[in-house]
């Protein structure tokens, strides 16, 4: 437990990217990160709830290789909301317009304070660990037959799935789960 760590770099378990969003870890293994935007369950019909569990269900048998979800939780600053609505109060003259967006105002401040309103980002971390006879290439190409058959299988759903295919897309990705505290107050302040 005393052991030294020296660098930030000796610590995070990456090696290097690849071109295609591929992530080479430390101990040999490759990595590919996936965002879902999901759908809001909730608001579907029974028919639509039995079809979207059908498909999951389907997603579940399908994949027979080893994934992780992460879910990340946001809080989410409303003061923008607030000030826009504020603005757009001082361009109206009728007063019932005024008292129906400052009831709104005190109710999303409510919201806000008491149940601390958030966001959700959801991925899904596909891995591989190579053979010693394959190249990266061999990787990469499997890891995106991974990536399609999850895409496939979640859009059936009605979920949007994109492929972060970037450097600079998972590295603010690992950002936001590594440093979010930090991460968090500097989107809110762009917000």
């Amino acid at each position: 437990m005393n052991k030294n760590i020296n660098s930030i770099q000796d610590w995070i378990p990456i090696n290097y990217f690849l071109e295609n969003g591929i992530i080479k870890l430390k101990n040999n293994k490759y990595i590919k990160i996936i965002k879902i935007e999901p759908i809001n369950f909730n608001l579907k019909s029974e028919l639509e709830k039995e079809s979207i569990l059908n498909s999951y269900k389907i997603f579940l048998k399908t994949c027979d290789f080893d994934f992780q979800i992460l879910i990340q939780s946001n809080k989410e600053d409303l003061s923008k909301n607030i000030s826009y609505i504020k603005n757009n109060l001082k361009n109206k003259k009728e007063s019932f317009l005024k008292s129906i967006a400052n009831e709104y105002i005190n109710f999303i401040s409510s919201v806000n304070f008491n149940v601390k309103s958030s966001s959700k980002n959801f991925y899904i971390v596909i891995s591989r660990s190579p053979n010693p006879k394959e190249n990266e290439e061999i990787i990469a190409e499997e890891l995106n037959e991974k990536f399609l058959k999850i895409k496939e299988c979640l859009s059936r759903c009605g979920n949007i799935v994109s492929n972060i295919s970037s450097k600079k897309e998972s590295i603010q990705i690992l950002k936001s789960f590594l440093n979010s505290k930090n991460y968090l107050n500097k989107n809110n302040k762009e917000v």
